[in-house]
């Protein structure tokens, strides 16, 4: 069968090497395409090609298109992801079957951290006290109520990757030089965050939220139709060169099943939680994908992207699932390659 995943993060290359590595009886054709011609994950597919650079509906249409012409049996989207799941029955006349993280309006919700936080319902890790705002005025209400709850706060964007626009906010006296002599890309003091905000009458929703201190984890889950097939969690490193810890917390467990139910979550899933300073779980986001340390959850056991496809495609039933080996502590090298020719 021919399985395609189009462009999207970096975990694509360990993805397809990882259902490489287990598909002894090779079910599985894995076809990639990417707008950069470079990128990794070229060098894990059998087929690779190339992606016009265009978005929503024309690029809907390529994907439309190429199914049709590759005779792709299942699409694992990464770009447009959203607008993809909405056209489902175009590729379902195809005979296409899209493996979707989500029904096309619970993308939406976890797509926005206001939304989600406000939605979520998740007793084990609940979401971080928080207040959405979109003006100056707006921000001074929120800290009018989070300051006297929180000992710290931060600021992130309601709708955002990779961290950014995240910030821990800092109130101390000298915190501005402070900030800039060590050089801290994700602190910003008040007074400039004041400054920064009341450029704009309005802006895109932003989150004041407590700041969490405590652990991180990282939990990469399987998902069938809302029922969470397989967790394994990564306690992220506190510290530069520690790598990171493979973790059986049934908390941890409880939470993904809670949040995989009430979004009715599908395949590829992460979720991101952290501790407050009390030691106390909060959910930080769901990432609807395989994540960038996935590979690194794989050395716990489960090989989660072959066995993810081959649940997708067959069911779960029969598929034997090994049980997550914990207390591993994981981590990843850097390792040159030769990209062309």
């Amino acid at each position: 069968m021919n399985v395609w995943f189009n462009k999207t993060f970096s975990s694509a290359y360990n993805a397809l090497r990882l259902i490489r590595q287990d598909d002894s009886q090779g079910a599985y054709t894995l076809f990639a395409s990417h707008s950069n011609p470079h990128a990794l994950v070229a060098l894990a597919a059998d087929r690779f090609f190339p992606e016009p650079e265009c978005t929503g509906k024309e690029y809907v249409d390529w994907c439309v298109k190429f199914c049709r012409k590759q005779r792709i049996g299942i699409f694992v989207p990464g770009k447009e992801a959203l607008p993809i799941s909405r056209a489902q029955a175009r590729f379902d006349a195809l005979g296409t079957r899209i493996l979707s993280a989500a029904p096309p309006d619970l993308w939406e919700v976890l797509n926005n951290k206001a939304r989600f936080y406000a939605e979520l319902h998740c007793p084990d890790a609940p979401a971080p006290l928080f207040r959405p705002f979109s003006s100056p005025d707006s921000f001074e209400a929120a800290w009018q109520k989070l300051a006297t709850l929180c000992a710290d706060l931060c600021v992130k964007p309601a709708e955002g990757v990779y961290g950014k626009g995240f910030k821990r906010i800092r109130e101390e006296q000298g915190a501005a030089y402070a900030i800039y002599a060590a050089g801290s890309l994700f602190q910003i003091d008040l007074p400039s965050l004041r400054c920064l905000l009341a450029q704009e009458d309005n802006f895109p929703t932003l989150l004041l939220m407590e700041y969490l201190s405590g652990r991180e984890y990282s939990a990469d889950c399987l998902a069938d139709h809302g029922q969470v097939r397989c967790v394994v969690a990564r306690r992220k490193p506190e510290q530069n060169g520690a790598g990171q810890l493979i973790e059986d917390r049934a908390d941890i467990r409880q939470a993904c099943a809670d949040i995989t139910r009430q979004f009715a979550l599908n395949g590829f899933v992460n979720i991101q939680f952290r501790e407050n300073s009390a030691g106390e779980l909060r959910t930080l986001e769901v990432n609807p994908r395989l994540s960038g340390g996935v590979a690194m959850s794989c050395l716990a056991g489960p090989n989660l992207p072959f066995l993810g496809l081959c649940g997708f495609d067959c069911g779960y039933e029969g598929l034997h699932i090994p049980p997550v080996k914990s207390g591993l502590r994981v981590g990843e090298i850097n390792l040159a390659v030769r990209l062309w020719p």
